[in-house]
């Protein structure tokens, strides 16, 4: 689309998953394989540093239980020899079996102390990254959300942090454990036959070639699963929220086979994923088995020539024992840490993830908030799409009711998404008080507005919780008084428990007009000097919201007020009117003026007028016919 001479040129903003720059927050495609194990791995870098003493602690008591269960066989040794000899004693033996007794104690009470330092970390990581993520999409702003699913942000809450801990915690123990216990099985091995050891370890080149040719397929696999499990997720959240419309519609049995479907992509996928997993695990057995099955052929055949003695061959097969669980733990370690790794990648990714809409920060204004509002050749266009939705827009909003009224599409709820500073704008266009919005930070702008949007959003909570949610402390007669300007006080003492009623998620218990008016009472009642209520009475007939707009009316002198509204009536005694066409003003003046001067603006005056005088008569009847 060719630009007008002289326009300004449309802000854009830029891609979600880009920063506000436009350049691309995370690693290129052909980077990533190689980024993703140790760019991730810098996430949990600051937590292992700051509990660094306790960690410590903890695998300092790991390793001695290592070395405590490595003493035992050398124990038993003793004891075999001497019993061998016949040198063996009631004595002798009492005294290796209390020996072996006090080490079983120690390495309870280390084993304790290890899981709870090890174990402990590994939750205490587990909330700390939780915490971190649910902060951090608290910042995101509504470009984000238009490409991550809610199911997807709870896998990675959930399932992907799960994963992690496991790999922060029994993986890295199992890890340590493995490696420790290899590298002194072998030495003790070593010890008693070097030859008998190198034999015992022939096999486990193979068990090292095959986890590293497997893990590759484990985190591309594990991936996918994760994803799936996000689409699961998301599906299933938003067929329990939108309950209402699926038995509306009658697609309960659309939904249960799709669901299905999912539910079968979902456990396919995990099937290959297994194929993997239990493919290391018997290949792991495999080997061990192996080696045991060398031992005892070579390892007996030294015991009956006199090379070994027969506490010595004792001692190697308890060493080749030890030395069997790390060989099959590598293959688990290898998938744990597969998909901590993946899983970490994935939560990296997100916490790489800015804001479209980039706080300036510094200090808020000194002064208060007055409400004015200039926009100066504003335009906007939503990030991805070529075609503005605002074209140089330019007005001043002061103290009273300005309405806002146009076509679908004309750009009055973008207008409203700019004011509330929900999407970024150009600098120079958006000024608030004489200053320019881009300048002050975000929380001093939004502070000072109070948006009702058109979709209502209500919790699982009281009626004065909903109400009170801007401002918690507010008293009773507060949440009342703003409840009479909106006109839903008389609806809310009617019910059971009046204003301790629970309405339910999203308000499911209260009509359209009534959950309206309660995010139009929340506003009132955060007292901001600008105040947006975007199409918020469209639930409720014209007469009621002709009365609601008057109340306010009253209830908010000094105040800016912006009221958009595809009904033209209850505007009528707004200082100001604007019509919007094509995201650019057609008309602006009081109500009188616009008749006169808008063709647009008078026809829907006359067009909504006609109907409601052709209701008004039905309603007069209905109302006056006794009920059945």
């Amino acid at each position: 689309m060719r630009r007008e001479k002289g326009s300004r040129r449309p802000w854009r903003g830029a891609d979600p998953e880009k920063g506000a720059g436009g350049n691309s927050s995370g690693p290129r495609k052909d980077e990533e394989k190689s980024a993703v194990p140790w760019k991730a791995l810098g996430l949990l870098a600051p937590y292992f540093k700051k509990h660094a003493g306790k960690l410590a602690i903890g695998f300092l008591c790991l390793i001695v239980v290592d070395f405590l269960q490595l003493w035992i066989p050398r124990v038993i040794k003793y004891a075999v020899d001497a019993l061998e000899r016949g040198t063996a004693t009631p004595g002798l033996l009492l005294r290796h079996g209390a020996t072996v007794v006090g080490l079983a104690l120690v390495i309870g009470v280390l084993r304790f102390a290890w899981r709870h330092f090890i174990i402990g970390f590994s939750r205490l990581l587990e909330t700390r990254l939780r915490d971190r993520m649910f902060a951090h999409v608290l910042t995101l702003d509504r470009a984000v959300f238009q490409k991550r699913t809610v199911g997807e942000l709870m896998a990675l809450s959930t399932n992907d942090l799960s994963a992690v801990q496991l790999s922060a915690g029994i993986g890295l123990v199992a890890l340590v454990d493995a490696v420790l216990m290899s590298l002194a099985a072998m030495g003790f091995m070593a010890y008693i036959h070097p030859g008998l050891t190198l034999i015992a370890l022939a096999p486990m080149p193979v068990l090292a070639v095959f986890t590293r040719l497997l893990s590759a397929r484990m985190h591309h696999r594990f991936n996918k699963v994760q994803e799936e499990f996000s689409r699961l997720t998301e599906f299933t959240r938003s067929s329990f929220s939108s309950i209402r419309l699926v038995k509306a519609y009658n697609q309960q049995e659309a939904q249960e086979a799709r669901f299905d479907e999912m539910g079968r992509t979902y456990v396919r996928d995990n099937f290959r994923l297994a194929f993997v997993q239990g493919t290391l695990f018997p290949l792991s057995g495999l080997v061990s088995n192996t080696s045991l099955l060398l031992v005892v052929f070579f390892g007996g055949r030294l015991t009956v020539q006199g090379a070994i003695t027969a506490g010595d061959f004792v001692a190697f097969m308890t060493y080749l024992f030890m030395l069997t669980w790390p060989m099959m733990a590598m293959g688990w370690v290898a998938n744990l840490f597969q998909r901590g790794a993946t899983s970490l990648e994935r939560i990296r990714k997100l916490l790489d993830q800015g804001p479209l809409l980039r706080d300036p920060g510094g200090p808020a204004p000194p002064k208060p908030v007055q409400g004015r509002i200039r926009l100066e050749r504003l335009s906007f266009a939503y990030p991805g799409y070529s075609q503005p939705v605002l074209r140089d827009v330019s007005l001043e909003i002061g103290e009273g009711i300005l309405g806002v009224v146009g076509k679908t599409g004309s750009g009055k709820t973008t207008l409203c998404h700019l004011l509330a500073r929900l999407y970024p704008v150009e600098k120079g266009t958006y000024f608030l008080d004489g200053e320019d919005v881009t300048r002050l930070p975000l929380a001093a702008v939004r502070s000072a507005v109070a948006y009702v949007p058109q979709d209502v959003v209500l919790f699982s909570r009281s009626i004065a919780e909903n109400i009170a949610l801007g401002k918690p402390g507010a008293s009773p007669s507060e949440i009342e008084a703003v409840a009479r300007a909106a006109a839903i006080h008389e609806e809310i003492v009617e019910m059971d428990r009046g204003y301790d009623t629970r309405i339910g998620e999203k308000g499911v218990m209260l009509s359209g007009g009534q959950r309206q008016r309660l995010a139009i009472a929340r506003a009132l009642l955060l007292d901001r000097p600008v105040i947006l209520i975007d199409d918020g009475l469209s639930a409720v007939d014209m007469e009621t919201e002709h009365a609601i707009v008057r109340s306010i009316a009253r209830y908010l002198r000094g105040r800016t007020c912006v009221i958009v509204s595809h009904r033209v009536a209850p505007l009528a005694d707004a200082h100001r009117i604007v019509v919007l066409e094509e995201g650019r003003i057609a008309a602006s003046g009081t109500h009188e003026r616009l008749l006169e001067a808008s063709p647009f603006y008078a026809t829907i005056h006359r067009q909504q007028t006609l109907c409601a005088d052709i209701d008004s008569p039905r309603a007069v009847e209905g109302a006056s016919r006794p009920s059945p």
